[in-house]
């Protein structure tokens, strides 16, 4: 079976983000004792969504496992493992990830404020630093952060009043756009995913950064 897992890269080497287990592409390991999930083996996930909900890493890799095993429904734990392929993740990554899952939702919130363009302005301020990620733009993007974060504690408020779980992640995505500057922008766009009701919205996430592969450097 073959999975997503992130990893972080560190001094050219690729270790887990948790523990102290340092990896090389299509070399095998393999854990003793009893496989626990959380606890004990080797972790990934059927979607890179749901890997980079756990961590937001610089490695993104597809693993292949086998061996005694432990399921959750976003998270396997493996006895064996090996990456099979390796790619780079960076914070350009992040940033268009976060800028794609909002412009997903924005029209929910503009639906329901539609004189409030601190969303909008937050999203045209990730862009211009995905395209140029100077000082002025990060500046920039923060900025729209900051004036965001009102209209985000609004909506999300109405949201859970409603009891609209995809409203609620609506809001948390467009969120993470504002916060594209950020180097937690892919996993808060990871969280609102999750979180939500809809399903078509986790399948175009996870469309996205299978397709953004594509694009990325591999590490042999």
């Amino acid at each position: 079976m073959q999975y997503y897992k992130f990893l972080e890269l560190k001094k050219g080497k690729i270790v887990s983000a948790s523990g102290t287990q340092t990896w090389k592409v299509g070399k095998e390991y393999t854990a003793k004792g009893k496989i626990k999930i959380c606890n004990n083996g080797f972790h990934a996930s059927k979607q890179p969504l749901d890997a980079l909900n756990y961590v937001n890493g610089e490695v993104l890799a597809i693993v292949e496992a086998s061996g005694n095993k432990e399921e959750h429904s976003d998270k396997v734990c493996y006895r064996t493992m090996k990456i099979v392929k390796a790619y780079k993740w960076t914070a350009q990554d992040s940033v268009a990830f976060a800028i794609y899952a909002a412009e997903q939702v924005i029209k929910i919130y503009e639906q329901k404020y539609p004189k409030d363009s601190r969303p909008r302005d937050a999203i045209k301020a990730a862009k211009a630093y995905l395209k140029d990620p100077s000082k002025r733009n990060g500046d920039a993007a923060y900025a729209a952060a900051a004036a965001y974060a009102a209209a985000y504690a609004a909506y999300a408020a109405a949201a859970y009043a409603a009891v609209d779980a995809a409203a609620y992640a609506a809001a948390y995505a467009a969120y993470a756009a504002a916060y594209a500057a950020a180097a937690d922008a892919a996993a808060a766009a990871a969280r609102a995913a999750r979180a939500a009701a809809d399903a078509e919205l986790k399948t175009k996430l996870n469309r996205w950064m299978k397709n953004r592969l594509k694009k990325l450097e591999k590490i042999t």
